[in-house]
């Protein structure tokens, strides 16, 4: 019977990110149930998986990720179970030149996966405790060094459903949600914090791996506010709006002292589908540029190195 301990993952998350895998890990050998960390180091042709992708295997059969649409995981697992077994690490191919011809990947491709039996769970938790820390972290898995991003945050306000339903899908999708709306929305749900001044932020914070999104439709809200969010590193500034409303909100941000380079790089009529007007699928729109932007340059040096200070914004 399998010992019971908290999944890696939250129930209703869509699908286990790279962390999860550490996790299921370190649950694991609290337990006392040894386990196996599969690594993708190699691909010949195509692979529907990119290189550094995971899975983690207990020695119990349970398992975390995926490097195919199911084609390969439960060989996986097998050869996982026996190389705990034996206790030593080794690189299997898959699909293309595999001794497993019964094992094909339908792309026609290879892949070479590493199995590493019981990972060194000093670290695993180093590593965990330095995402938390939203850092990047590093693993040495005997030659292989695998690099861990701190999953995306988003920090997103504004006010009726359109704000609503990107806080509900951006955290089903597995992102950290900071979201603020006017007190007295009849859209804030209870997971959506009061904003109670034009003047000043929340306590937030931003890093490279960290996204802003203005949804308010009155600009009254972004007088002060934007600026400030815009003194904030983050790999993504945004705000809703037409792109009449842009560039009157440009011109207000430059009459209010923000450099040029960072009015430049506020995103106006945000997401990826044009016209994009009810609230789930401008949630949907304005989600798909985040994660899209966050894969193609989050973690990049952040312009906050070289970048001039704001000036202070106190309100009346």
């Amino acid at each position: 019977m399998m010992e019971a301990f908290p999944p890696a993952f939250p129930d209703d998350a869509i699908a286990a990110t790279p962390a999860d895998c550490l996790r299921l890990l370190a649950r694991g050998a609290q337990a006392g149930i040894d386990g196996v960390l599969v690594t993708l180091v190699g691909i010949e042709g195509r692979s529907s998986r990119s290189i550094g992708t995971q899975m983690a295997v207990l020695a119990d059969g349970r398992s975390i990720g995926s490097f195919s649409g199911g084609c390969v995981e439960r060989a996986v697992i097998e050869e996982a179970r026996e190389v705990l077994v034996q206790g030593t690490p080794r690189t299997v191919r898959f699909g293309a030149g595999s001794p497993y011809i019964d094992v094909r990947l339908p792309c026609g491709g290879g892949i070479d996966l590493l199995f590493t039996p019981a990972p060194s769970a000093e670290q695993i938790d180093a590593a965990l405790a330095t995402l938390e820390r939203r850092r990047c972290a590093t693993i040495d898995l005997g030659g292989w060094r695998q690099t861990y991003r701190p999953r995306p945050r988003l920090v997103a306000l504004g006010h009726g459903e359109d704000l609503a339903a990107l806080a509900r899908l951006a955290r089903r999708f597995g992102l950290a949600v900071e979201a603020f709306a006017p007190e007295g929305d009849p859209h804030r749900d209870p997971d959506i914090a009061p904003l109670t001044l034009r003047t000043r932020l929340p306590d937030i914070s931003g890093d490279a791996w960290t996204a802003f999104v203005f949804a308010f439709h009155d600009r009254d809200w972004e007088e002060f506010l934007l600026p400030q969010a815009l003194a904030l590193p983050g790999y993504y500034h945004g705000a809703v709006g037409s792109r009449a409303t842009h560039r009157a909100r440009c011109e207000a941000l430059a009459r209010a002292g923000v450099p040029a380079h960072r009015i430049d790089a506020l995103r106006g009529t945000i997401g990826l589908i044009p016209g994009a007007r009810d609230p789930a699928t401008l949630a949907l729109s304005i989600l798909a540029e985040i994660v899209q932007d966050y894969n193609a340059c989050a973690g990049a040096p952040d312009w906050m190195a070289s970048a001039p200070a704001l000036p202070a914004y106190h309100g009346a």
